[in-house]
């Protein structure tokens, strides 16, 4: 099949179903092979094989891989899959994930690592295999999946901590692979899917709301989100060659906007002139006039 992406290959985790369905199948449409993925076949709604075949019936080519990237070996037999399958391995979108939202107070271990290891690990786990790779074709797109919980979700302290780690974790591999003609970029998606639009998460956006934790606007966004394809086009983008000099970057996809963080830099400065220490209470007069001007807490004490 030609398209922007013929004789590439890609791996796209957690594919057999929502996001990652949907972006598996436009990067086929593009020409790439495509090894689909969940971890074990039969879910309902789909999984890897039903969307391998799909694609397939459309003209493009791809084949299923079922275990867990957040285990380190199965993580690496879905890259050796695609060496097997199609010689080689261009592209890896890290979109598995599971989450167990939670109070800070009432999480389990359990639950923490659930988070931590199916999203950040597995994401890990697969650039480990991937890059070295990677790094003897001088090529390589590597799109991680972000969230906008990155920047802070109640309810869900395992996960904006799994997707603050996975914003982390591009930027340094990014500077690490950027050299050998290899990019890791993130993205934070907006889309309805099964996990997205659970009676858990719906629940815990309406406890965000009544809490004053968002605005109504950004409610209805979340309880009424666009479909998965509106998400695929952008991520294919960032595997084409014209994107080879975006790198380290983080993007929110949430259509009808595709938006660009900001680069985090020191906004405000206290500089200790002299070799003198500022005392407490020194620090407790030019804080709040300085650095927090301006400042509101995002969850003052109640009463």
């Amino acid at each position: 099949m030609a398209g922007k992406l013929a004789g590439k290959v890609a791996l796209v985790t957690g594919s057999g179903q929502g996001i990652g369905k949907a972006v598996a199948v436009a990067l086929a449409a593009e020409g790439a092979g495509v090894v689909t993925n969940n971890r074990k076949p039969g879910t309902q709604g789909g999984d890897a094989a039903t969307v391998a075949a799909e694609i397939e019936s459309a003209g493009g080519q791809a084949v299923p891989f079922f275990g867990s990237v957040s285990n380190f070996k199965e993580a690496q037999q879905a890259i050796q899959t695609a060496v097997a399958s199609f010689g080689r391995i261009d592209i890896v979108v890290n979109n598995a994930g599971s989450d167990a939202p939670k109070m800070v107070w009432n999480m389990s271990e359990e639950e923490w690592d659930v988070s931590i290891n199916s999203y950040l690990k597995s994401s890990f786990n697969c650039i480990r295999h991937a890059t070295p790779l990677m790094r003897e074709q001088k090529w390589g797109r590597i799109i991680n999946t972000t969230s906008t919980a990155w920047l802070g979700a109640v309810g869900h302290c395992n996960y904006s901590a799994a997707k603050a780690g996975i914003v982390g974790l591009t930027r340094a591999v990014a500077r690490e692979v950027g050299r050998y003609g290899i990019t890791c970029n993130a993205y934070a998606p907006t889309a309805g899917t099964r996990f997205t639009l659970s009676e858990d998460v719906k629940a815990g956006f309406q406890k965000r709301l009544d809490s004053g934790l968002i605005t109504r606007e950004r409610y209805e966004e979340l309880i009424h989100p666009p479909g998965p394809e509106t998400v695929a086009p952008f991520v294919v983008y960032l595997c084409t060659a014209e994107a080879a000099n975006i790198n380290g970057q983080v993007f929110d996809v949430t259509y009808p906007n595709i938006s660009i963080y900001s680069e985090s830099a020191r906004a405000k400065t206290i500089t200790q002139e002299n070799g003198k220490l500022l005392n407490v209470d020194e620090l407790i007069s030019l804080v709040p006039k300085v650095l927090l001007e301006n400042y509101k807490n995002p969850a003052p004490p109640q009463a």
